[in-house]
């Protein structure tokens, strides 16, 4: 994308052809002193406009006293002021027509509501330019050799380019990620810290870094997705421009959530929620810190796996079975090389170990004689047995680590195989080295297990057909924008009967003698409740009784109603009775409102649902006129604990699975037609029946906003 007159176009951001640097000082030991500093080191082409009333000159460059004393029009700004200070600086700056500013000033919306209403003044000046903060220390444009920012972590003297962009909303990981990357040799295209996110986010980043040609892998640290919507449009893009998408998500702690909320004043979320939200737009989940290098250097030579074979080539048996270990936990084989491998292997050298027919495969001589690594390594890349190999490099390659590099990569020759290689002693350079010659490399056994998980999750994901969303049709309703606060049991069951939800029958009674006729229509014991739209769990407060008959109804009336008003201070007027049902296998079917969607939940039900927590999570579509697909649905329950009960575990008769699925589909087609106004909704339990005997719900909640 070149520069045009678009207002928007974060080109003028990342490229600019000229720099204000508002606030800017003469002192390079000074936070606003480096910007300036950088762009002169660095030998920036554009013009550079200096703004501070106290100089006259700064760097060899005339300095101005204001905004308005800049003889041209600047691209982008970058503004070393307080708070307060900033915002008449944007608009200022926005009144002259500049395209983008950088706002580093803290004490915006990370800092309650005072701050709150300083960023939403500081959106209020920018006019059409766009903002990136505040909070910010700034971005690197590496391929362009452009640095727009105050971060200290400019001075590393090896920064190399490559395909590899990070964005954070964070600002000091910016430099912690930088630093380990030019340690580790890995290039790096383009670097942004959005922070507060009061205009430009991350999702915006990911759209613009979908375009850049440099950027093969964006990498993005999280404290949490402000517009999930933005999000997963901007992850559709990069997934269709052929860029992967790799998420550090902090939070998964409950300290960890608060610290992130006061960070940039991110929501952080239910972390399986994210994890859930993640997976569905293909988005690399990275468990570790280290990951964040592991597993760009597993990617980016653009090879992938075609199945989970990998054969290890060692020197070390110790090394080799940390390896095998390690690679066992993430669910690779190893399997022993066939009959003609195996004698391939033995041709290309008489001194080779005899017994090659094991794997790990010793390789300890074709350690120190490179030509005869090449050849071992081509005639495994050349069997159908491997899908990958994982070379253990050992100590004798310190001594001469191009030498051994250059074996591996000549070995690979034209496959489309990966080859993976596992440092085993301390030597950070030597890694660094195998990186920058393209061959993935790891200075421990986990980071290269992980690294070909990450690989081989990339590679089921490019293989995946899209999966098919399909349009639900609305129920007609009476008065579709009606329910308020939260529904009674039986409301809630009319609704979702409304929506083809099987229910067990049911009453609702004042009286003994209610519940003597139902008895006698049902022909089955009873079940009795309270009814009421204020008490959510009504067995904890006593409010459910079972297997009673109709004449013993009257009594447990009376002391369920004075046990409930004793325990929560309401009186109960009216009761609910029903049919008391087999206990077939128990489930919970429910829809929330997250900050990141509505989403489906499916588990495992009855009063233990929170004790044994099996459950699992979707997130809904943001339109409201799709649903879920069969294939969902069967895919959530097959991840259950409990779906061998449904199968038909020891003998058992399976369950009515195909009446389940139609079923939870009919729930979330209710779900999006109330989810503008519905906050949760539940029923719990759901009786999953045998095969042809269907489903029936025996409880039910809705929540809808007041």
């Amino acid at each position: 994308m070149t520069k045009d007159d678009t207002l928007n176009s974060l080109d003028y951001l990342f490229k600019p052809n000229s720099v204000a640097i508002i606030g800017a000082s003469a002192d390079p030991t000074k936070t606003s002193g480096l910007p300036g500093a950088y762009l002169v080191k660095r030998n920036f082409s554009g013009e550079i406009y200096f703004v501070n009333p106290r100089y006259t000159e700064m760097l060899g460059k005339p300095c101005y006293p204001d905004i308005a004393a800049i003889p041209q029009v600047p691209d982008m700004a970058i503004i070393l002021l307080g708070a307060k200070n900033s915002i008449q600086a944007v608009k200022d700056l926005a009144e002259k027509g500049c395209k983008a500013a950088i706002v580093l000033a803290s004490g915006f919306a990370e800092l309650g509501a005072e701050g709150q209403e300083l960023q939403r003044q500081l959106l209020a000046a920018k006019g059409n330019m766009r903002i990136l903060g505040p909070n910010t220390i700034g971005l690197m444009n590496l391929t362009d050799n452009i640095a727009l920012s105050a971060s200290s972590a400019l001075e590393i003297a090896n920064l190399n380019a490559g395909s590899v962009a990070i964005v954070s909303q964070s600002g000091g990981i910016i430099g912690s990620i930088l630093s380990r990357a030019a340690g580790s040799g890995l290039g790096l295209s383009k670097l942004v810290a959005t922070s507060n996110e009061a205009d430009l986010d991350v999702a915006d980043m990911v759209d613009y870094l979908s375009d850049d040609p440099a950027t093969k892998i964006i990498l993005l640290y999280l404290e949490g997705v402000r517009h999930p919507e933005k999000f997963e449009l901007a992850a559709k893009k990069a997934k269709l421009a052929g860029k992967t998408l790799i998420v550090y998500k902090i939070g998964k702690s409950e300290s960890g959530a608060r610290s992130a909320a006061s960070h940039t004043g991110a929501m952080a979320g239910e972390d399986r929620i994210y994890d859930q939200f993640f997976k569905q737009n293909q988005v690399l989940r990275a468990d570790y810190f280290s990951d964040l290098i592991d597993f760009p250097v597993s990617i980016q030579n653009g090879k992938r796996l075609s199945n989970n074979r990998i054969a290890i080539l060692t020197s070390s048996g110790g090394a080799a079975t940390l390896i095998a270990d390690n690679l066992g936990l993430m669910n690779f084989e190893m399997p022993l090389p066939n009959a003609d491998t195996a004698q391939t292997l033995r041709s290309l050298d008489e001194n080779l170990p005899i017994d090659l027919g094991s794997n790990p495969i010793d390789v300890t001589l074709a350690g120190l004689k490179p030509e005869l690594l090449k050849k071992i390594i081509a005639t495994l890349l050349a069997s159908d047995d491997y899908d990958a190999i994982a070379v253990v490099v050992g100590s004798s390659a310190l001594a001469m680590p191009d030498l051994m590099a250059g074996a591996i990569r000549e070995g690979m020759g034209d496959s489309t195989k990966p080859i993976f290689a596992y440092v085993s002693p301390y030597a950070p350079q030597l890694v660094a080295t195998f990186i920058r010659q393209g061959i993935p490399a790891f200075a421990a056994p986990e980071g290269c297990a992980r690294g070909l998980k990450a690989l081989w999750q990339v590679s089921q994901w490019e293989k995946q057909a899209p999966v098919v969303v399909s349009p639900i049709e609305r129920t007609a309703m009476p008065n579709p924008d009606g329910f308020k606060g939260t529904l009674n049991e039986h409301d809630a069951k009319a609704l979702f009967g409304k929506f083809g939800m099987p229910m067990a029958r049911e009453r609702v009674i004042t009286t003994s003698l209610q519940a003597t006729i139902f008895e006698a229509e049902v022909k089955k014991p009873l079940v009795l409740k309270i009814l009421s739209d204020q008490i959510t769990h009504k067995t904890d407060v006593g409010g459910v009784v079972m297997n009673l008959r109709g004449i013993q109804v009257g009594a447990e009336l009376e002391k369920m109603r004075t046990n409930v008003l004793a325990k929560t201070g309401i009186r109960i007027e009216e009761f609910l009775i029903q049919e008391m049902l087999p206990k077939d296998l128990e489930l919970f079917i429910g829809v929330k409102k997250d900050i990141l969607g509505f989403v489906l939940i499916i588990g495992s039900g009855g009063i233990t649902a929170e004790v044994f927590k099996d459950s699992t999570v979707y997130l809904l579509p943001h339109e409201a006129h799709l649903g879920v697909s069969e294939e969902v649905v069967l895919g959530m329950l097959q991840s259950l604990r409990i779906w061998p009960l449904m199968t038909g575990f020891r003998g058992q008769e399976p369950l009515d699975i195909p009446a389940l699925i139609k079923v939870v589909q009919g729930f979330v087609r209710m779900a999006q037609q109330y989810r503008h106004t519905l906050i949760e909704a539940e029923v719990n339990p759901i009786l999953v029946h045998v095969q042809n005997q269907g489903v029936t719900a025996v409880d039910a909640v809705a929540v809808f906003e007041k």
